[in-house]
């Protein structure tokens, strides 16, 4: 009797989530990634205490992560391009896993800023990568939708993380670990989804060469640029907060709670959120250029805030700082993706990033050696002084420059 042997059966293929399930997908990616760069802003505090550095070695953490990132934006933003998103974004989530596995672990500054480094070289990977994915699952159905996301998913990331990490210093028993643990789970598992996901981009030669640092913006998107070059001055305010906020809180009242640093950098970018799904039905020019003017008021109530001891200045400067950080963002996003090509908008999404980032690296490393020289509350003066110089700059050439659209 023969036997009759059945043909191999082809290898099973992993199911492959649909452009519905990709786009809130590569949306909490951005949020998750934003939400690990502000978790540890609340507990800065808890590590100076236990480790007993200044405030200049706290600018260092800040800045390593923030100049590492930029690196990363320059070298590989438009990566992603060329071998395709999903690869990219794989890999960039699983160092972003490992750099959570190094926070949790810390036991010095040296591993801290380690930690920030590795993250910010993963995060500067795979924002540009998620960032140009949301567009290309956009349903063409509800166009806009994508800029929109690219635009308030930042914001909402770091107000989450920076609200769930003071909600951890408040009431965990090892809060420099547990929320590190949480994102370690959080990254592996958004890993493994992108995997399910359909490649959108079109893998071509060309990927060492773009690994030479520079920005690759459309050249549709380049007068947009030129006109938002001086905008991106809101992020000064976020790197300001970001890094020297929980201090700042402390010097106007030195008896509050841990929890109330934290709750400074929530309601920067809790405001900047709501302000950025606000902007959304203005023209993208009016959404900046009154999102540039509205930081004016915000800095001179942050300046007063140490010389009222009010906290209350503070918060109602941090709260218009985030109006005028979401609104710009908005306004920034919408000028330069709307005229790019599909195949154009990973490096022009990196470009961005690298001029915000930029704005809100440099003056906090500056206002950290600010403050080591001079203290806080001079380092505070001399800090909104520069950022109501900029925007005003930034007013003016808005003012001068022909409508982009």
């Amino acid at each position: 009797m023969l036997s009759v042997v059945a043909p191999p059966s082809p290898p099973r293929r992993l199911p492959l989530l649909g452009r519905r399930s990709a786009f809130p997908l590569h949306a909490s990616v951005l949020v998750a990634l934003l939400a690990a760069s502000s978790a540890p802003t609340p507990l800065y505090a808890l590590y100076q205490a236990e480790w007993h550095f200044s405030a200049m070695t706290l600018t260092v953490v800040f800045s390593a992560y923030a100049l590492t990132l930029l690196g990363a934006l320059l070298t590989a933003g438009t990566l992603s391009d060329h071998l395709g998103r999903r690869p990219v974004l794989t890999g960039a989530l699983l160092a972003e896993a490992a750099a959570m596995a190094v926070f949790a672990t810390a036991q010095g500054v040296t591993a801290l800023i380690a930690a920030r480094i590795l993250q910010g070289l993963a995060t500067g990977v795979a924002t540009s990568a998620a960032g140009a994915a949301l567009l290309d699952f956009e349903d063409p159905d509800r166009p806009g939708r994508a800029t929109l996301a690219n635009g308030i998913t930042p914001v909402a990331g770091m107000a989450a993380g920076v609200l769930a990490a003071t909600a951890l210093v408040q009431y965990a028993p090892a809060p420099t670990r547990s929320v590190y643990l949480l994102l370690l789970l959080l990254f592996t598992a958004q890993a493994a989804a992108v995997l399910l996901t359909t490649e959108t981009a079109h893998p071509h030669s060309g990927a060492w060469r773009s690994l030479r640092p520079g920005m690759a913006v459309a050249p549709a998107s380049r007068p947009a640029m030129r006109f938002l070059a001086p905008g991106v001055v809101a992020w000064a305010l976020g790197g300001f907060y970001s890094s020297l906020g929980p201090s700042l809180a402390r010097l106007i009242a030195p008896h509050t709670s841990r929890a109330t640093g934290g709750l400074v950098f929530f309601t920067l970018t809790a405001a900047a959120g709501l302000a950025v799904h606000a902007a959304r039905r203005l023209p993208a020019r009016t959404a900046s250029s009154v999102g540039t003017a509205v930081l004016i008021p915000g800095a001179l109530l942050t300046l007063s805030g140490p010389h009222l001891h009010s906290l209350l200045a503070l918060f109602a400067g941090t709260a218009l700082g985030g109006i005028g950080f979401g609104a710009v963002t908005q306004g920034a996003l919408r000028l330069l993706l709307s005229p790019a090509a599909p195949d154009e908008r990973a490096g022009t999404l990196a470009a961005y990033y690298v001029l915000s980032y930029l704005a809100m690296s440099v003056p906090a490393v500056l206002a950290g050696l600010l403050t080591n020289l001079y203290g806080l509350q001079r380092a505070v003066s001399l800090y909104a002084v520069t950022v109501i110089l900029l925007t005003l700059t930034g007013l003016g050439r808005a003012v001068r420059q022909p409508s982009t659209g």
